[in-house]
């Protein structure tokens, strides 16, 4: 009988609002245990995960499973860069925007289902100020309201909604120089997101043409836009269409460069950081492994 794969879940015990006792018990249920032998690891800190991820290389692990959102995905994820170890993915997060483009199941059972093929595909990374970042990074509105969703007690879409709508009423459009593969722009934006998947979760797509493994990111630049058509840009986000909207520019690119007026609000797979003024972000193609 062949030897088992040693598998670690590491699991976040607070994404996406919801409690996950029970867990432990429904991968003994599910998962092939005459192929996988599981591990358990909860998070309990910041970039908690991220240590774990290293543990498990130095450990010689067979596959790192984050349990949790895209933040928990970022963390082990930057951790295997490079290293021949998989990523499984249990979506457990707010908004679970990678898992949903790699069709990964947002049913518990069937994401562990799913693990039993143990089958791997190679993705695109980038990284933006040597953090590095798997789904979409961003400068401008989103970021904010990542920086404020952090702190709000109501999760998921709703507190989303709400943080966005508070940072919106107060929320000026920025300037900024930005360098394409070599080619300059000036643009006013109301925000910046740099895409490496399409969408920034629960179905809102804001680069619609994004791919994980063409070796490009999208940059979406959304200019000011009139207040009484934010319905239709919200369409837009839902409807995969943002590329189709007056205010919104896309531009593919490898080597990003981004100069902003002063330091201030990030995000890196929606987690909040502050970054400087100067953003220098790069592709790193087929950098890392997961299992879908």
């Amino acid at each position: 009988m062949a030897e088992r794969k040693r598998i670690l879940f590491v699991i976040n015990p607070i994404s996406g609002g919801r409690r996950k006792t029970a867990f432990n018990k429904q991968v003994l249920e599910v998962l092939d245990l005459q192929k996988f032998d599981p591990t358990f690891q909860q998070t309990n800190h910041p970039n908690h995960a991220y240590e774990l991820g290293l543990k498990a290389i130095e450990e010689g692990y067979d596959a790192v499973v984050a349990v949790g959102g895209d933040g928990t995905i970022n963390e082990l994820g930057s951790a295997l860069v490079g290293s021949d170890i998989p990523l499984g993915i249990i979506p457990e997060g707010s908004g679970n925007g990678l898992a949903l483009y790699l069709g990964i199941p947002m049913n518990e059972s069937a994401a562990l289902r799913r693990l039993n093929r143990f089958e791997s595909v190679e993705v695109d990374s980038g990284i933006i100020n040597d953090r590095n970042f798997f789904n979409i990074a961003g400068i401008g509105f989103d970021a904010s309201v990542s920086d404020r969703f952090a702190n709000e007690n109501i999760r998921g879409p709703i507190g989303y909604l709400k943080s966005a709508i508070n940072v919106l009423t107060n929320y000026k459009p920025c300037t900024y120089k930005l360098t394409i593969d070599g080619v300059k722009y000036e643009r006013e934006a109301f925000m910046i997101s740099v895409a490496n998947s399409p969408q920034y979760g629960n179905n809102a797509y804001i680069a619609p043409h994004a791919s994980v493994n063409d070796g490009l990111l999208d940059v979406c630049i959304v200019h000011k836009f009139p207040l009484y058509t934010l319905p239709m840009m919200v369409f837009h986000l839902f409807n995969k269409s943002a590329d189709q909207s007056e205010y919104v520019e896309i531009i593919p690119g490898k080597e990003i460069y981004i100069e902003r007026e002063q330091d201030g609000a990030a995000h890196v797979d929606g987690e909040p950081f502050e970054l400087g003024k100067e953003l220098d972000i790069k592709i790193l193609p087929k950098s890392l492994r997961i299992i879908c």
